[in-house]
């Protein structure tokens, strides 16, 4: 991936933009750190359709979420605990 200083991106956003296109993502540095990633829209699709919320999100969420997939538990028990002595 190649990395476009913003200053660089700025003026060149048609390369960079065509280069996303045919090389694959574009990483754009602001101050020398990474700041942003240029990808096509069909990857950031892809990306954004398998992307699951994460736990915090869940918790935050007004609405329920019914549609989760819950796996099913084993069948296995617990260990007694073992006593120390």
């Amino acid at each position: 991936m190649k990395a476009w200083p913003v200053q660089d991106a700025k003026a060149h956003f048609s390369q960079l933009l065509q280069a996303s296109l045919t090389e694959g993502p574009q990483l754009v540095t602001k101050h020398g750190k990474d700041a942003a990633v240029l990808v096509p829209v069909k990857e950031w699709r892809r990306l954004t359709a398998n992307a699951q919320p994460g736990f915090k999100a869940l918790l935050l969420d007004p609405e329920g979420r019914a549609d989760l997939r819950i796996p099913e538990r084993g069948r296995l028990r617990r260990r007694a605990p073992q006593h120390a002595g």
